[in-house]
């Protein structure tokens, strides 16, 4: 039995597990294929847009495979009610799993118009409680390739707030193959003593 949650909320947006019943494979590809705005998205993401409804549909199949394995649970992230954009596949967001390292990594990828909202923050509280919390995982850990400042600025805003801190530079970490090459990364990590620590402060909320 697979230990993910299927669905949870936060204070303005609501998380589903990413699977064939819970989006329409037609509608998911429609937000992943190429145009200029996917094209911008993926220009610091490890995947390329996807092509064909086909190439959404292996993607689906991969997200349930790896859940029903314990290895990663991603989700749809979609504003909740009284949000601009209310019910709107707004992006993805995946939590990865290394159970022999106890420790979790947290993936995201928004699209445009839903930037610069807090999103991000309020979407990494909210995975962040359950590694830690439901888990029983000791790290959280959360990478961005080397250039990427909107990611940057963003995740230095909430591991900052949990109480984490920058490990350093991880170099020639990320393949692109389609591009022939390979990129660093930037990669911070939370403990869960650091976290509880933070929380337990009154001065420390788990918002955006």
């Amino acid at each position: 039995m697979t230990p993910f949650p299927d669905e949870f909320v936060s204070d303005r947006l609501r998380y589903e597990r990413l699977c064939h019943d819970a989006v329409d494979v037609f509608a998911l590809h429609e937000v992943y294929s190429p145009d200029e705005e996917t094209e911008d998205i993926t220009t610091y993401m490890p995947w390329d847009p996807r092509q064909t409804v086909v190439e959404t549909a292996e993607f689906v199949d991969w997200c349930e495979a790896g859940r029903e394995a314990g290895e990663h649970a991603p989700y749809l992230v979609r504003p909740r009610e009284g949000e601009d954009g209310a019910g709107e596949i707004a992006g993805v967001t995946r939590l990865e799993c290394d159970w022999e390292r106890r420790t979790a990594m947290l993936e995201l990828w928004l699209r445009k118009r839903f930037w610069g909202r807090g999103y991000s923050g309020e979407r990494a509280g909210a995975l962040i409680e359950i590694a830690f919390e439901h888990l029983d995982l000791e790290l959280v850990s959360v990478n961005h390739q080397d250039g990427n400042d909107l990611s940057k600025r963003a995740i230095e805003k909430y591991v900052d707030r949990f109480g984490g801190q920058y490990d350093g530079l991880l170099r020639n970490w990320g393949p692109r193959p389609a591009e022939g090459r390979v990129v660093d990364a930037h990669r911070y990590t939370i403990t869960r003593e650091q976290y509880r620590k933070a929380i337990d402060d009154s001065s420390i909320d788990r918002g955006p």
